[in-house]
């Protein structure tokens, strides 16, 4: 069977403060609409992807998705969430699409372990949703508490909800167009047709105020695993050269010599980042033979690796860096030098360490004939 996931992202968020639609406001490194997108693009039975999203939002959603884009069809909703779905279905038709999965942006982090429970589902029935039983007690009231409601089968409804394509299509077809629906599943029930319940996960919970967006970081955090890895450089001095370290000139009578300002700090930094993620090294993302980066500044070495850690849902904790070499003094530029590097990773100055040592004039470093560096960076990442 074919299965298509089709990601509702046409509002524009209001609730949630902020000067973007939620749908596009960073969450957890990278906009929340990536993180939805990540997920179900990634399981093995989604073999298409339809994005609805707001009219006029088509820019914002190539920049935010990037390359991703690419392998997205991108559809124009209505003024009604029910107007969005109907298009996203609508321009699934014909595909040869048996099952549809449709989720809504605002909820960003989907478990593939209810994917396969909701796709298991529809062997049994036309329709199938993830759901939470509700645990706190339920009273009626506004100003003053009135009776209780009874909670014993009493659901909170999540997406992703699946169903068969043809059975969600007709019920969307012949829903009344003066009348809302809360979600597509009551549709479908509308039209006689059964919906099974499997379990909801808490990682569904949506966002809908500026509040939310703690929580949500928060529920991400708790399901990472920490990572560390190491980077090491090293740079010959040369004479007229300028003196890079950490992204701040030093003063020196010699400069480092590379391909590119020579900062062995960072270049040491940037490959202990891409090695928290298996991503290679810096030669890999730029080559020394390739003369764009002849004398480039070091820093957009490191910024490419921490968007790439943040790309994957990392987030950065700490950076352990320790310069080698006998002149010039380290001391009086050590906390330039960490302000630098945590402005650069957006980290707070407490996650940056500097030290530095010599070889008691033993090699290359002891001798004055160069520098070295030494970088440990730790991060979380999903596991």
């Amino acid at each position: 069977m074919t299965t298509a996931a089709l990601i509702v992202a046409a509002g524009n968020g209001v609730r949630a403060g902020g000067t973007v639609a939620k749908q596009f406001a960073q969450l957890c490194g990278k906009p929340m609409l990536s993180h939805s997108f990540s997920a179900l693009s990634s399981h093995p039975a989604v073999t298409e992807i339809t994005l609805v999203i707001g009219e006029g939002q088509q820019d914002q959603a190539r920049e935010k998705l990037g390359d991703s884009v690419n392998f997205v069809n991108l559809v124009t909703g209505g003024a009604e969430r029910r107007d969005s779905v109907r298009a996203g279905l609508e321009a699934l038709e014909g595909k040869g699409v048996t099952r549809v999965l449709i989720h809504d942006a605002a909820r960003p982090f989907v478990p593939a372990a209810v994917i396969d429970a909701l796709l298991e589902a529809l062997d049994q029935a036309p329709g199938a949703i993830p759901a939470l039983p509700v645990a706190d007690t339920l009273a009626k009231g506004t100003e003053f508490l009135g009776d209780n409601v009874a909670r014993a089968n009493l659901n909170r409804i999540q997406t992703p909800q699946a169903f068969h394509f043809d059975a969600i299509l007709a019920a969307h077809r012949a829903w009344p167009a003066d009348e809302e629906a809360t979600d597509d599943a009551q549709m479908l029930r509308r039209m006689g047709q059964d919906v099974l319940l499997v379990p909801g996960d808490p990682m569904l919970e949506k966002i809908t105020h500026p509040q939310d967006f703690a929580a949500a970081e928060a529920r991400h955090a708790a399901t990472l695993i920490s990572r560390s890895a190491t980077g090491f450089d090293v740079h010959r001095f040369e004479t007229g050269q300028e003196l890079w370290l950490g992204g701040i000139r030093i003063p020196h009578d010699k400069g480092l010599s590379g391909h590119s300002d020579a900062d062995v700090a960072l270049h040491a930094i940037t490959d202990a980042l891409l090695g928290t993620i298996g991503a290679g090294d810096i030669g890999m993302h730029f080559p020394p033979s390739d003369p764009k980066w002849r004398g480039a500044a070091s820093a957009q070495f490191l910024e490419h690796a921490a968007k790439l850690v943040r790309e994957q849902g990392g987030i950065i904790d700490f950076i352990d860096l320790t310069l080698i070499c006998e002149a010039p003094k380290i001391g009086p530029h050590r906390e330039a030098i960490r302000a630098s590097i945590a402005a650069l990773l957006s980290l707070p100055l407490s996650g940056v360490s500097l030290k530095a040592t010599t070889t008691e004039r033993l090699g290359f470093t002891g001798r004055g004939e160069g520098m070295a560096a030494q970088a440990i960076a730790t991060v979380r990442l999903p596991e």
